[in-house]
């Protein structure tokens, strides 16, 4: 209810802000911020059920948020609605990749991971099958045994407590 308080603003409101957040004028920068908080209650909502709570989520777009104030370039012509959702969403899928496995995977292997499945199913929809890992390996320019290790990488984690057998 408190972000609907704050009005979107119109691109040349950005432009005002981002230039006297230039100046160092502190109050410009919060205004861009409050501003833009229900762009980020938006991106979250996309990633709801992620083993991630909406909380967590939207703290998190409020860093991707921050990045992109502090990052943002008014003469390139972008509305900053435009640039801040880049950084909100790298910030929203680095945290889920980071906070939401029981053994903490590096990102760069996670974007791998999904790099590997969405290969896969695209090899899947245009060979009529399951493609083999030296297919997958081919068409994402790595080896053969990369793939096995992603393959690998990507399986959760076996519990010491579940049972062995019928028992």
């Amino acid at each position: 209810k408190e972000i609907g308080m704050y009005p979107l603003l119109t691109f040349e409101q950005e432009i005002d802000l981002a230039q006297r957040y230039e100046k160092d004028e502190v109050e410009a920068r919060r205004t861009l911020i409050r501003s833009n908080l229900r762009l980020v209650v938006s991106i979250a909502k996309k990633y709801l059920g992620r083993r991630l709570s909406f909380l967590d989520l939207i703290q998190e777009g409020n860093q991707g948020l921050i990045k992109a104030v502090e990052k943002y370039d008014w003469r390139r012509g972008y509305k900053f609605s435009t640039y801040a959702t880049w950084w909100i969403r790298q910030a929203i899928t680095r945290a889920i990749a980071d906070q939401s496995r029981t053994i903490r995977i590096p990102v760069h292997m996670v974007d791998n991971i999904n790099r590997y499945y969405k290969t896969q199913r695209k090899l899947t929809q245009e060979l009529g099958r399951e493609p083999k890992n030296k297919e997958v390996a081919k068409e994402m320019e790595i080896s053969e045994k990369e793939v096995e290790n992603l393959i690998k990488i990507s399986q959760h984690p076996k519990s010491l407590s579940t049972p062995i057998g019928d028992d």
